[in-house]
């Protein structure tokens, strides 16, 4: 799933210094001798090593070492570090998103960080417990992204905008005929559904009092998460949303009824962007509205971070450059070249992000969003939660009976694959 976009030199040394959280200052110096000559790996995500190339530049120079970028997928990243890592052609640092975390933990893929809090700190609440599994760090964000409202101003105004789901729903029966419509969201989908779930009480895991996900706290089927299907579904049942953005092939039937305009707006995230503004679409981009209750929507906030393999013969060195690379000043260089929102909290008042609509959008909307959960259990809530809201959204079942069902089904896989936890 697509899932973003996200200092003086003092401060860029400060980072650096303060990245080994147990060493002290011999340690560290012996650290940078000892890897005079050394190589590392970094993959990065695909097109965006154009973000860090002045960091690596500068850090190959400070430490005396060689840095190679290799750039694959980043969500398909932990598969193949599952192959390369053990084999010895796996990198040193990599990237991935937040939700992988915990299953790369478990499976014994990631080296633990040891990075001081005045480090951690510099990050925003929501990213920095991405990369938490047990209270250990195992990442550092370097962006973040969530759902948006992107909407065509040839068709309705920002002034004209409705604030409510409710109102966009009046509105789209005013506009809707068949062939162009008002909004449109990818509503089968629980990365999307959730968004109003959760706005009258659904969740996904319910948490310790430690902050930590509860896997056997399954909240996709309490009253709150069915109240949001059944105002889901309406959208469908009123013939509101084309049948064509029901399943597999719906975010592209969705993406081309926007840059044809035919969709006054829809809910995507800004790795549209770029694709909108070559179709030539005159788009706005604000947050989600709000629900009747006047609970802003919520969303899932993903975040893309730098993690250290454990299978890396310079883990002391590699954590040092993920803490470069993660700081403050090459996080607000990586924005600049990719667009993409850093995880930074200060960034979000720098003059070149707040000139953004998209990264305004996202910062604003981060506001009323939570972490997609990052525990490996979360792989078992997403088919059946998607299998039960398409059957909402064609009718085949009300959403207390499909939620249910789903909320069972996640169970029993969590209980037959997860149950020695």
């Amino acid at each position: 799933m697509k899932m973003a976009k996200k200092c003086s030199v003092y401060m860029l040394c400060a980072a650096v210094s303060l990245s080994l959280a147990a060493c002290g200052p011999k340690e560290s110096s012996s650290a940078k001798s000892s890897s005079k000559g050394s190589e590392l790996v970094v993959w990065e995500d695909k097109e965006k090593s154009i973000g860090i190339k002045d960091a690596v530049a500068a850090f190959e120079k400070e430490h005396d070492v060689k840095v190679k970028v290799v750039e694959k997928p980043y969500a398909k990243q932990i598969e193949d570090l599952r192959m390369d890592g053990p084999a010895g052609t796996g990198p040193d640092v990599l990237t991935m998103p937040g939700d992988q975390i915990g299953t790369a933990v478990t499976e014994g893929l990631l080296k633990e960080l040891h990075v001081k809090k005045d480090v951690q700190s510099l990050y925003t609440d929501a990213s920095i417990q991405s990369q938490m599994v047990d209270q250990k760090l195992y990442g550092l964000p370097k962006a973040v992204e969530t759902t948006v409202l992107f909407y065509n101003k040839d068709l309705i105004s920002e002034k004209e905008l409705p604030q409510t789901l409710e109102e966009w729903y009046d509105y789209s029966k005013k506009t809707a005929d068949g062939s162009k419509f008002g909004f449109l969201a990818l509503f089968d989908q629980i990365y999307y559904a959730e968004s109003v779930m959760s706005g009258y009480g659904g969740y996904i895991f319910g948490k310790d009092k430690d902050g930590s996900y509860n896997p056997s706290d399954i909240g996709i089927n309490n009253e709150g998460a069915v109240k949001g299907a059944a105002l889901i579904q309406k959208f469908y049942k009123d013939g509101l949303f084309p049948a064509g953005i029901i399943g597999e092939q719906g975010i592209n039937v969705l993406e081309s009824l926007f840059t044809e305009g035919k969709a006054a707006a829809i809910i995507s995230g800004p790795w549209n962007v770029e694709a909108f503004s070559k179709a030539g679409i005159n788009y706005g981009i604000t947050k989600l509205p709000k629900l009747e209750n006047g609970e802003n929507m919520s969303s899932f906030i993903g975040v893309k971070s730098y993690n250290v393999s454990a299978f890396s013969k310079n883990a002391e060195l590699a954590q040092e450059l993920a803490v470069f690379l993660a700081n403050e000043k090459n996080s607000k260089t990586r924005y600049e070249e990719t667009k993409e929102v850093p995880a930074v909290k200060s960034l979000a008042n720098d003059p070149a992000i707040k000139k953004s609509e998209a990264a305004r959008a996202v910062t604003e909307q981060s506001r009323f969003s939570e972490p997609t959960p990052n525990i490996p259990e979360m792989n078992e809530i997403w088919t059946p939660a998607d299998s039960a809201l398409q059957t909402v959204a064609t009718g085949k079942a009300d959403p207390k009976q499909a939620l249910d069902q789903a909320a069972e089904t996640a169970k029993g896989q969590i209980k037959a694959k997860h149950s020695g936890k």
